[in-house]
């Protein structure tokens, strides 16, 4: 079959023919239907550090993803043949201190679909039936493949309470989206999005009308945000976007004893004063890496049931798999939501 394969540490993947997965007495075979590009693969493509570490080469890529059980382990009794599903990303054991606790998503012997664990740019993927979410009667594969991404928005929003509360999401980009869209489903009542990149600024004040959404480039964030928050600050700062000034401005938004989520992946370590943005705001720091299992995944059906948001505008580019080098192109152009590939 073919796949996208991250083959060394040099730039970019490799489109080539793989051998099909076979699957064991606990696994299922999916056939791929389509799956979008996250940040990560982006920063995988170009070989960050902090990615490379994460990585077992080589590897097929990909881990946003949805498709259809085409084969069962003869051990599988929780899907059948025609199932739709998507997979938790992070493959826990069952067995570990964490996962016996409730906080599987810190399984101390986890794989990493995609990273360590082939992936999801392929026509097939062989994956655990236990790490597999199954959608819903009706549910389009496209919105299948973005219930990952959306748990990650969704884990960012509800870290903490959010009914009621301000807040504040650096990075417009999908995810960004998708935790305004959470946001605004939950009970924020006033919600803010900073964003860098024109045509996101337009899309989100095209989606979400109700949120003040700043173009950091034109208004400073954190002046903007205290001056319509009588000069206390956000109750909550999320921030998506991995990139360091940004980071420091989710912090210098925050109200004293807020919280912040801190969802972005950085390319590599950035410099910091705890003092003034943590210490003596007294603020609450929140590292989010995927989802809450099976807890996230609820939340986003719970969000998708209210009929109050959907995501679906946020999917804008779709490629063929093997035109991924311009699908990646788009993704990290500023000019897309979220870019979907179909093998």
């Amino acid at each position: 079959m073919k796949a996208l394969v991250k083959t060394s540490e040099a730039i970019g993947y490799e489109y080539k023919d793989v051998d099909m997965p076979k699957i064991g007495p606990k696994d299922v075979l999916v056939k791929i239907m389509g799956s979008t590009i996250c940040g990560s693969d982006l920063h995988a493509y170009h070989s960050s550090p902090n990615i490379m570490k994460m990585m077992q080469l080589p590897i097929v890529t990909g881990h946003e993803t949805c498709g259809e059980v085409v084969e069962v382990g003869n051990c599988v009794t929780n899907l059948k043949k025609g199932d739709l599903v998507s997979p938790e990303p992070h493959i826990f054991c069952g067995e570990c201190y964490y996962c016996q606790n409730s906080a599987a998503l810190n399984c101390l012997n986890m794989g990493l679909l995609g990273h360590t664990i082939g992936g999801a740019f392929a026509e097939y993927m062989a994956v655990p039936a236990h790490v597999c979410w199954k959608h819903p009667p009706g549910i389009s594969y496209e919105l299948g493949a973005i219930h990952e991404p959306l748990g990650v928005g969704v884990h960012g929003v509800m870290s903490g309470e959010i009914n009621g509360k301000s807040v504040a999401v650096f990075g417009c980009g999908p995810i960004g989206m998708f935790a305004i869209g959470a946001a605004r489903v939950f009970g924020a009542t006033k919600i803010f999005g900073i964003e860098v990149a024109p045509k996101r600024v337009a899309m989100a004040r095209q989606l979400f009308p109700d949120a003040t959404i700043i173009n950091s480039k034109e208004q400073d964030p954190v002046k903007t945000i205290m001056e319509a928050t009588d000069g206390l600050g956000v109750d909550v700062s999320i921030e998506l976007s991995g990139n360091a000034e940004a980071t420091r401005f989710c912090f210098q938004a925050l109200k004293r004893e807020g919280r912040v989520s801190l969802v972005g992946v950085h390319p590599k370590a950035m410099e910091f004063d705890f003092h003034p943005n943590i210490i003596l705001k007294e603020a609450r720091v929140h590292g989010v890496f995927g989802r809450v299992i099976w807890q996230t995944w609820w939340q986003v059906r719970a969000m998708l049931d209210t009929g109050k948001f959907d995501p679906l505008p946020i999917i804008t580019h779709r490629f063929p798999l093997a035109e991924f080098e311009q699908a990646f192109k788009m993704a990290e152009s500023g000019e897309a939501g979220k870019v979907l590939l179909i093998p």
